[in-house]
């Protein structure tokens, strides 16, 4: 099981990324996971996320898999979802992706939306849906602008031929 203290060895290492190379950055994760019980499934979470981070996208998706399979709660469970849905996308399985969005996206609602909308739109364009995608990227931005919200969601909307809202 993880604890404070390795949680803020965790966010230090992330913290020096940009200043490791790849390989030593998996590996100090690596290491650090090594601490915790195989299927503790924050370590595995970090694990893969330091893989996907680094561009080892496919060993990625499997960590990803385990922690889901392991409990992984919290805010990570969202994140995870998130991050599997891009490798996921990028390694050649957008369908898989789109559809675990979606599931995702009935859980709830919190801060990651916004992430979620971003990964879904990236998905459907991958699978030749710009229209849509564009629709899902425009929708989550409308909440943002300083004006104009209502436009850009009913504009948003007439790109996928859904009617706008009165």
């Amino acid at each position: 099981m993880t604890d404070v203290a390795w949680e803020a060895r965790v966010a230090a290492l992330w913290e020096r990324l940009d200043a490791m190379g790849r390989d030593a950055f998996v590996q100090a994760m690596l290491d650090l996971a090594a601490e915790c019980d195989p299927e503790d499934p924050v370590a595995l979470f970090e694990v893969g996320s330091a893989h996907d981070s680094t561009g080892y996208t496919e060993a990625a998706v499997g960590y990803y898999e385990r922690a889901v399979e392991a409990g992984l709660g919290g805010v990570r469970r969202r994140r995870v979802s998130i991050q599997l849905a891009s490798s996921l996308r990028e390694t050649g399985h957008p369908e898989r992706a789109l559809a675990m969005l979606a599931e995702e996206r009935e859980r709830g609602s919190d801060e990651y939306d916004d992430a979620l909308a971003m990964c879904e739109a990236l998905t459907l364009a991958k699978l030749g849906r710009d229209r849509e995608g564009l629709s899902v990227a425009l929708i989550a931005l409308a909440p943002h602008l300083p004006r104009y919200q209502r436009s850009t969601v009913n504009y948003a909307r007439g790109l996928v031929g859904e009617p706008p809202i009165r």
